[in-house]
Order: structure tokens, then C-alpha cells, then sequence
């Protein structure tokens, strides 16, 4: 394994889109073309399916060294009225765009600390959302807990709106690892709000821990788990740290890369991190990811129907995201929009009546076909081009650049299709590497994404 590690080791994306955001084609993308791209996915897909909805919630009350995400540090808690206004400002111009009921299939509070927000100002939130809209039949409503901050109150009033799960930010238990991300939050900490949450009557409670931390070891991967294990959470998102100062820029710049474990020592803490997840009685989900048979993510894999989209794995799809605030990202399935940035600029064009997206990218045919094998692989881990309308004019190609990973175990060919092995799943971001053909073709003069192991 180790020499596999040496050899496939190399800078690759996550693959929670396609393409990648480094390869959108912003020349071809305009305000007027997302607007009709939603509205298409919109039409096609309300009745049956619904609509996704992200909110962003950007603030923190301390910077986190190893998070990657869009935030902006403040004490200042004066700053979430005026954000809430502006975020539900941005879904009326979507709904009015829209020209129907939107039909709500899921909502994710992402961050930032969307617990950064009072109770009252998160409930203002979520019934301004439902002023202009209903709720699907079968629906899932998900938030990011901080352990430290999110309080009882927080968890049953989000639990009265509708949030049946939550997913706690653990990262490590170890001090000296708390301490080099800046990150001090005691066991007890995480036991109280996953006590609670249980209480409540939330079905599923996920916990984030991350392996290749700055001072982490083996020993560190294996406490961690082990006190994990003593709560029992419903899933566990085991992340490998993504260290990309040149694009995060100070925030991951608190320790020297030579306080990071190496790659091989990474694979070791995710090789025997899942072997311990799994003697708990977790099943791997994807990539990065595990659950209990009793999960939602976990049946959603057996049957098939499980998707991955900018927020990772979920159990359930919707042809049309919307990202709401700075910085989200929504998904037309025939095309993406990010917001912008700055919160500044993102309340002066909803102050215009514009919905505040800055760059995209509309998918052509074989984008199309390229993003649903790509999805396969990262979910299934198998795809097929038995279909003819999965056959793309480039496939021999790609499937000449899988020969030398089928040699070394990692996938298997059948009569047309590919499945990835036991042995390949760790690899599972190279092999879809094959098929991004923007990547083939645009290969980046600069280091853009974080390596594959």
C-alpha cells in the first residue's frame, strides 16, 4: 500500500461538482443564462422532487486553522440581523423568478457557526424561508452544531422548525492538536450537545473528525474514535485535512508543513481509523464518510439513491440546489452560480434587486455525461456506459488511462463498466481524475487542489 500511496499521491479535487470550480467557464456565463438554467430545473423537477436549499452563515467567533470554509471573525453579534435580512431579501428574488411555490426538500445551515446565531434570528430565518414556500412530503432539515456554542435552546428550536439532524465539528480530542488549529473544546463539550440533541428527539447526529492535523499521531486517531464510540453518533464524516494555504491564505498558516504527518503516515491513520469505525459497526459511505445500518445515508447507499453535492453525501437529491449568502454555491444540475464573496458587495446587489452571484458555468453535453460517472464513482463507486446516452466520444481514452490502476487492483472492467475494488477506494479521487477530461486538458501550471491521500 505504501508504494500505491507514493505512486497515486498527487493534487486532485473532491469532486463535489463537475467540473470543478477551477475549470468553470466564466466567459460563457451570464446573469441572464443562470437565471434561465434554474428556472429550467425548476420547471422539470418542483412537483416530484422539490428543492435543495444551502444557507450560508458566515460568521465565527474565532478563526479555526485548518478550516478552508468562507468565514469572517467577529464578536460582534449586531452583524446577524442585517444578514438575515439580506439572505431572505436574496430568496425572494429567487422565488419571484421562480413563479411557483417552491416545494422544500431539504435545507443545510452551513458556515461559518450558523450557532454563531441567536435562536430568535434563526427562527426568523427559517419561517421568512417558508413565507414563500411549503414543505416536501419527505424532507430532511440539517445544521452544523459548534459544540462550544450551540446551546439546548439552539437544538429545540431548530428541532421545532423542522431539523431532524445535526452534525458536530470535533476535529480531534488530542490538546496539542486542539491547540495548533486553534480549537479548544473538551469531550464533555461534545457529550453534552450530542446528550441533548438525542434528548430532543433529532434522528440522526453526525460527528467531523479530521485525520492529518498539524502535531496529530496514531495514538491521537485512535483516542479520538475511541471516546467517538462512546456517543455512538448515527454518522461520521472522517475527513482528511486539505491544506491549501495558497489559496486560504493566513488561516492555515499557524504551523510549518513539517509539523503535518506525511502521506503514508495519513493513510495509516485513515486505514486503521476505519478499521476501528468499522469493529463499532460503521459502514463506509463514499468516500470519507461512514454511518450505522440504522442511518438514512447508510440505506440511501444499499438502494442506490445516495447523491454528493457541494455539502458532501446526503441521502436525498433535488435536480435544483439554492445557495444562499456569501459565498454559497447553488446547482442547476445543468449548471453552477456562486455568490459573492464579500458580504459588503453581496448586500449592495441585493439592495439592487440582484440576485448576487459573480461567476458560474453552464454544462455542455458531454460535461453532462462526464458529471453523472463521476457522481457514480464518488458514490457507487461503479459506473456504466451500457447506455448509450452514458457513451462519450473520449471513453477509450479514458478507460486506456485506468489500465495500469486496474493492474495494481485498484478497479475491475466488466462488459460496459467499471468497479472500483476495496483496494481502490482510497484512490477513488484518481480514478475519477480519469474521467475529468478539463482536467486533461487544462492541466493547472499552479498547485490548486489539496493531494488525493
Amino acid at each position: 500500500m505504501s508504494s500505491l500511496i507514493q505512486k497515486y499521491n498527487v493534487p486532485g479535487p473532491r469532486y463535489t461538482s463537475y467540473p470543478t470550480v477551477p475549470y468553470w467557464n466564466n466567459e460563457t456565463f451570464s446573469y441572464k443564462n443562470w437565471v434561465s438554467s434554474f428556472q429550467q430545473a425548476f420547471r422539470a423537477s418542483n412537483t416530484e422532487e422539490g428543492v435543495s436549499i444551502y444557507i450560508h452563515l458566515p460568521f465565527c467567533e474565532s478563526m479555526c486553522t485548518f478550516c478552508g470554509c468562507h468565514k469572517r471573525i467577529t464578536k460582534r453579534h449586531e452583524v446577524e440581523d442585517p444578514y438575515i435580512t439580506a439572505v431572505l431579501k436574496e430568496w425572494k428574488l429567487y422565488v419571484d423568478a421562480l413563479k411557483n411555490t417552491p416545494r422544500i426538500k431539504s435545507i443545510h445551515l452551513g458556515g461559518g457557526t450558523p450557532t454563531f446565531f441567536s435562536v430568535e434570528n434563526l427562527t426568523r430565518l427559517i419561517q421568512g424561508i417558508f413565507k414563500y414556500a411549503v414543505k416536501a412530503e419527505e424532507h430532511l432539515f440539517s445544521f452544523e452544531g459548534h459544540p462550544n456554542n450551540t446551546t439546548k435552546k439552539h437544538l429545540q428550536t431548530l428541532f421545532n422548525l423542522g431539523f431532524t439532524s445535526v452534525s458536530f465539528g470535533v476535529q480531534d480530542y488530542a490538546p496539542v492538536v486542539q491547540k495548533a488549529i486553534h480549537r479548544i473544546q473538551p469531550f464533555e463539550h461534545v457529550e453534552r450537545v450530542t446528550r441533548w440533541a438525542r434528548e430532543i428527539g433529532y434522528t440522526s447526529v453526525g460527528h467531523d473528525i479530521i485525520f492529518g492535523l498539524p502535531f496529530q499521531t496514531e495514538a491521537h486517531i485512535y483516542d479520538t474514535i475511541e471516546k467517538t464510540n462512546l456517543l455512538k453518533p448515527d454518522r461520521i464524516a472522517f475527513y482528511s485535512y486539505a491544506h491549501v494555504p495558497w489559496i486560504k491564505g493566513n488561516g492555515q498558516r499557524g504551523y510549518n508543513e513539517a509539523n503535518l504527518p506525511t502521506a503514508e503516515e495519513k493513510r495509516s491513520f485513515y486505514e486503521n481509523g476505519k478499521q476501528l469505525l468499522s469493529e463499532a459497526g460503521y459502514e463506509e459511505i463514499g468516500m470519507d464518510h461512514f454511518a450505522l445500518k440504522t442511518d438514512d445515508l447508510y440505506k440511501s447507499l444499499k438502494n442506490e439513491t445516495l447523491h454528493r453535492n457541494f455539502m458532501g453525501y446526503t441521502p436525498l437529491k433535488t435536480t435544483l440546489m439554492i445557495g444562499l449568502g456569501v459565498s454559497s454555491i447553488s446547482d442547476s444540475w445543468y449548471g453552477f452560480a456562486q455568490n459573492v464573496k464579500s458580504i459588503e458587495e453581496y448586500y449592495h446587489l441585493l439592495e439592487n434587486d440582484v440576485i448576487p452571484v459573480y461567476r458560474g458555468h453552464l454544462l455542455n453535453e458531454r460535461e453532462l455525461v462526464l458529471r453523472k460517472h463521476i457522481l457514480n464513482l464518488m458514490c457507487q463507486f461503479k459506473t456504466t456506459w451500457l447506455d448509450n446516452m452514458l457513451y462519450f466520444e473520449d471513453l477509450p481514452t479514458v478507460l486506456h488511462q485506468l489500465i495500469e490502476m486496474k493492474q495494481d487492483g485498484l478497479l475491475e472492467f466488466s462488459i460496459g463498466g467499471l468497479r472500483i475494488t476495496e483496494k481502490g477506494r482510497p484512490f477513488v479521487r484518481n480514478v475519477c481524475m480519469a474521467f475529468d477530461l478539463l482536467l486533461q486538458e487544462n492541466k493547472p501550471e499552479t498547485r490548486i487542489f489539496s493531494m488525493t491521500i
